[in-house]
């Protein structure tokens, strides 16, 4: 089902432009310049390896006046932590879905540093630049513009990301997210890339 994993490493500071936005109170969203702010748009290049930077120990950092203003916004009950809940409510995909609770859970353990299942203003600094990397790779990804993730587009990237799938085991995972329209939405490409990173190490 899988096949040998190839090398490809974790790109830079990747960046997005234009999928997604942020529902609630308009002046409480973030820059429209591409629905997550701190970033700026950059053109996908097919030779750049399709991973993000690594998620384990990430170093902490000083939120930006931006991040901190959004994590203010999402954190609707002035705890000082935001949890899954207050997550999935502030993540749109492309569709203006919000994000599931599986990916939103999965995301906020990967920078809980004291397993409480909050992450605080600066492990969110953290997530933050980690979706936007995600984010990032599933645009160029998505040829088309569809906002969503094919067959032969998520086929593509396994292949840039050194994974050998069949083309049975793309249907299969495509089915188990969507299964009437067996394509991806970015929450859902994020889970399943992790979970094959996972099970592939």
């Amino acid at each position: 089902m899988y096949g040998q994993q190839q090398r490809g490493g974790y790109p830079g500071n990747a960046s997005q432009s234009g999928y997604g936005g942020y529902p609630g109170n308009q002046q409480q969203q973030p820059p429209r310049s591409g629905g997550y702010p701190g970033a700026q748009p950059q053109q996908y290049q097919a030779q750049q390896s399709y991973r993000p930077q690594a998620y384990s120990a990430p170093p902490q950092q000083n939120a930006s006046q931006g991040i901190e203003s959004w994590f203010r916004a999402v954190d609707t009950d002035n705890s000082g932590q935001i949890d899954a809940a207050e997550l999935k409510k502030a993540l749109v995909n492309g569709n203006w879905t919000n994000f599931s609770e599986e990916a939103c859970t999965i995301m906020i353990s990967m920078f809980d540093r004291t397993g409480s299942g909050t992450i605080s203003i600066n492990e969110f600094g953290n997530l933050f630049n980690y979706i936007n990397q995600w984010k990032a790779i599933f645009e160029g990804i998505d040829r088309d513009r569809s906002g969503f993730i094919e067959q032969h587009e998520l086929m593509s990237a396994f292949q840039q990301m050194g994974y050998r799938f069949t083309p049975t085991f793309i249907q299969n995972l495509l089915a188990k997210y969507d299964p009437q329209n067996r394509r991806l939405t970015l929450d859902n490409f994020i889970v399943s890339s992790i979970q094959i990173k996972r099970l592939t190490q």
